[in-house]
């Protein structure tokens, strides 16, 4: 009858750690879907849309960015 105790005393104590298991799972899932990271069956993201950036913007930022390391590679060579 020992045995059968002390089964009944195992399976409660991982009952208990399945119910906080799936506790902190509800948890975790709550957030995601709070932060907009969930991902619906179709694939799309649910939340924030992507921002789209047109073709002129992006060459313009590239421009800039190399003018920048043009000028740190300069200043750079002279010291």
């Amino acid at each position: 009858m020992n045995i059968l105790a002390a089964l009944k005393h195992e399976e409660a104590k991982l009952q208990k750690q399945a119910d906080r298991v799936r506790q902190q799972l509800d948890a975790v899932r709550a957030a995601r879907k709070i932060l907009g990271r969930e991902v619906a069956s179709s694939g799309k993201r649910i939340g924030k849309k992507k921002r789209v950036m047109s073709a002129a913007t992006k060459a313009k930022i590239s421009k800039a960015t190399k003018a920048r390391w043009a000028k740190f590679r300069a200043a750079k060579g002279k010291h």
